[in-house]
């Protein structure tokens, strides 16, 4: 994928996992999060034997929420 098909993903990817972490970072910090969580998210489902981000699809929209999540999550149970 390219730079700014990156971006798109990593934003909306990263505000909804803002929503539904009820964080609220800003919109560049989502952008940085969605696009780590991506990576995060590509590395632990490898890990469990699927298949990372495969490109600009559901499924690897759902892999990028789910990372940004745990990185949220993450996040906040270590700044506590």
């Amino acid at each position: 994928m390219g730079i700014l098909t990156w971006i798109i993903f990593g934003a909306v990817a990263g505000f909804i996992a803002s929503a539904i972490t009820r964080s609220s970072y800003g919109v560049l910090m989502d952008i940085v999060l969605g696009v780590i969580g991506a990576v995060i998210g590509g590395l632990v489902m490898t890990l469990f034997g699927y298949p990372g981000v495969t490109g600009f699809n559901l499924y690897s929209f759902i892999v990028a929420v789910i990372g940004s999540v745990v990185l949220i999550s993450l996040g906040k149970a270590l700044s506590r």
